[in-house]
């Protein structure tokens, strides 16, 4: 709790409009942070949901959107009245952003023709590999040109219908301003971008209006994607709509400003301070990804790479897997359920800690256990669909610490063979930052990372934070840069907001390096037995 002092003072700014807010969409989770003119946070709130597999398809449906938008707002109002009796009514600034990539399709009159697919569907692989053939750039199955695609090619009915499509991020920017834009972090995981215009790529926009001529669409491909901004541009206000969707009981009014709506892969480098060349973060949740800023092009085309850009335009390498700390949550319930069982009442921080723990006291190599978390299709081993398992030889050791240090080196082992692909390309990394629910219990997974990259590895005191707090961070860099007009982001993070950051860093063991390795081989050599269990099961 707050000193009074600082209470005092943190009811004022709220009260009268000066603190900025942030709202990220997650996979599990919808987060707001509000934070004031130092970046610190005053108060944040968050809901639950979970996806829906429906019609073989990752979904959320809009009724779970709207409603969750509304119970993670009451509870950050709740959250500021119980830390300082007050609760706002506007804002200095806001930013929404939001799980990159899917296809939300809309019609004529705005209303949505499909269910929202999101990045977790790897149902593109046709749209996919022929759209990558065709502008030889990597074009991943989670790309929302390449469900659009699909859509055509499979004669979906609803093609000659779409008007506009976009991602979450975009279509909750939308209901919330009116206005049909993009920050270009987000865009680059639509469509290519060509850094040197801030935009889609022309001759790539004309390519696929060729290729896709002899299907139903009624447009061209650059009349229904969202319009492309930096950050810092101005990106709309808070509507009266807006409004009364997030807060029924009509205290927010309409009025404050938005930056550019953007991807959790963009928030993810903010809140990490990751967007400087040659630096990199990675952010674990539900999936996992890496991103690396590079100082020149990479050759050749990879399907474990694809190039997106930072919120400001630059271009980054990144290393997308779809399935990351969501099976280690699984087992965490399973072991919360035996210790209820014994008549222990444990919570969910404290079953996490002393998991990832024991993980500590695991041998090294994994002891003769491989753990598969793939929970769905899986790009970067080939894998179309998920079926998690573990594995272990007769002659294993099945302890806890054995078993749970598989579960985390099982988290970083197909971001560790895609980061494998950027290092032969010779792509250099001066820092790694990251962040993420999984790192905050200290020393565990931080070091485990940085031993399957065989790099240094720093966490921030921000890191908890995520990327709620990043999208906060890009609204006051909107409100900022009316006042300063040239200045950069990567400058304003250094300079400003991680001006007096506190950071861990955690080299790699030897031991650990060694050991993980010898696991990871024995990991790429039993994808074989995935395969076999997606085609008997």
């Amino acid at each position: 709790m707050a000193t009074a002092p600082q209470d005092a003072t943190a009811a004022q700014l709220i009260t009268s409009g000066q603190a900025v807010l942030g709202i990220e969409l997650g996979s599990t989770n919808i987060k707001a942070s509000l934070i004031g003119p130092d970046f610190q946070q005053l108060a944040s709130g968050s809901h639950q949901w979970e996806n829906q597999f429906e019609d073989q398809l990752w979904t959320y449906s809009l009724d779970a959107i709207h409603s969750g938008l509304q119970q993670c707002f009451a509870a950050v109002l709740a959250d500021c009245r119980q830390r300082y009796g007050v609760a706002p009514s506007s804002f200095a600034s806001m930013g929404v952003s939001a799980m990159m990539h899917g296809y939300m399709a809309f019609g004529q009159d705005d209303d949505l023709l499909v269910p929202f697919r999101t990045w977790r569907n790897t149902n593109t692989r046709v749209a996919a590999e022929r759209l990558t053939g065709a502008f030889r750039v990597n074009i991943p199955l989670r790309w929302s040109v390449a469900h659009y695609f699909q859509a055509m090619i499979d004669g979906e009915e609803h093609v000659p219908q779409v008007r506009h499509f976009t991602t979450l991020a975009g279509y909750v920017h939308t209901l919330l301003t009116g206005e049909k834009v993009l920050g270009i972090g987000d865009a680059s995981g639509m469509f290519p971008i060509d850094t040197a215009t801030g935009t889609y790529d022309a001759a790539m926009l004309d390519a696929f209006d060729e290729i896709s001529a002899s299907y139903q669409a009624t447009c061209t491909l650059a009349e229904l994607l969202p319009a492309v901004l930096p950050a810092g541009a101005a990106a709309g206000n808070l509507s009266e709509a807006g409004a009364r969707l997030l807060d029924p009981t009509g205290q927010l009014q309409p009025g404050t400003p938005f930056c550019p709506p953007e991807g959790d892969a963009g928030t993810g480098m903010v809140a990490t301070n990751s967007v400087a060349v040659r630096t990199g973060n990675v952010s674990a949740g539900t999936s996992i990804f890496a991103m690396l800023v590079l100082d020149r092009p990479l050759s050749g085309v990879h399907h474990e790479i694809d190039v997106v850009t930072t919120p400001a335009g630059d271009s980054v390498a990144m290393v997308h897997c779809n399935n990351g700390a969501s099976e280690i949550g699984v087992w965490a319930g399973v072991f919360g359920q035996f210790a209820k069982a014994l008549g222990v009442d444990a919570s969910s921080d404290r079953i996490f800690e002393a998991l990832l723990g024991s993980a500590l006291d695991g041998q090294a190599d994994g002891a003769g256990l491989l753990a598969y978390n793939n929970l769905s299709g899986e790009p970067v081993t080939g894998l179309e669909q998920g079926r998690p398992l573990v594995i272990r030889t007769p002659d294993s050791a099945l302890t806890l610490a054995n078993l749970m240090r598989a579960q985390v080196y099982g988290m970083f082992a197909t971001l560790s063979l895609g980061m494998k692909v950027l290092a032969a390309q010779g792509v250099q990394v001066e820092k790694l930052n990251a962040h993420g629910g999984i790192f905050r219990t200290a020393g565990v997974a931080q070091r485990f990372l940085a031993a399957a990259l065989d790099t240094e590895v720093s966490v921030s005191e921000t890191a908890g934070h995520g990327g709620p707090w990043g999208i906060a961070v890009l609204a006051s860099f909107r409100q900022f840069i009316e006042a300063n007009p040239q200045a950069s982001l990567d400058s304003y993070l250094d300079e400003l907001v991680f001006a007096e950051a506190k950071t861990k860093g955690a080299a790699p063991l030897p031991e650990d390096v060694v050991g993980y390795n010898a696991w990871l081989q024995n990991y790429e050599s039993g994808l074989a037995i995935q395969r076999a269990a997606i085609a008997a099961l």
